[in-house]
């Protein structure tokens, strides 16, 4: 090709960085907001799902340890809409379900299984023994073990405030409720409230 040549059509983008980056940046935007913002006006992804209720205080507590020690690191809270996930987990995920989450646990990884349908499925004796000593009930595991969380009680001092701030978000908590939290935790130590959400979850679609 001539060094002087014209360039037209894809040869002019494939040669222009800038242009290149623009156009691609424009189709990103353009698709984003075709496949996202329907969202925001369907129902089923912005109501919530019949019989789902907002964490209770010692849930939210639990929430936090769980967020903080980085448990969705290894388990997602997704079940996928596939028979080999639904046989071992339960019914698939619906976004209905997810209307309280903030942020979402869906997770990206399993180290270890899915979380979602944990609730009820095991007791809190076997919960507790479990994050103390994963191996105690699971030889193979590799889970690590929490054994710091049934010394550690909880710190109700910021749960009000987190709750307010839920509420502006759309979970239906009450004044009542926000003034009775510092209570509802007062001595219950992070491997109570741990155990507390992990019993809670995916029992809403059950």
């Amino acid at each position: 090709m001539a060094q002087n040549e014209k360039l037209s059509g894809h040869a002019r983008i494939e040669t222009n960085n800038f242009l290149m980056i623009l156009l691609i940046t424009l189709v990103v935007a353009v698709g984003g907001l075709v496949e996202i913002v329907p969202l925001f006006f369907q129902k089923s992804t912005t109501q919530p799902i019949e019989g789902l209720k907002p964490y209770t205080p010692l849930q939210l507590a639990g929430r936090d340890v769980y967020v903080r020690e980085g448990c969705y690191n290894c388990h997602s809270q997704m079940i996928r809409p596939f028979q080999a996930e639904t046989l071992r987990y339960g019914p698939f995920s619906v976004a209905g379900e997810y209307v309280y989450d903030r942020p979402f646990q869906w997770g990206s990884k399993r180290t270890g299984p899915d979380l979602h349908r944990v609730g009820g499925r095991y007791s809190d004796e076997w919960h507790r023994t479990h994050l103390n000593n994963p191996r105690d009930v699971v030889p193979e595991s590799n889970m690590p073990a929490y054994p710091w969380l049934a010394q550690k009680t909880v710190d109700e001092t910021g749960l009000p405030k987190r709750m307010e701030v839920l509420r502006t978000l759309g979970a239906p908590y009450t004044d009542e409720e926000i003034a009775s939290s510092v209570e509802a935790v007062k001595g219950k130590t992070e491997l109570e409230a741990l155990i507390t959400y992990l019993q809670v979850l995916g029992t809403a679609r059950k």
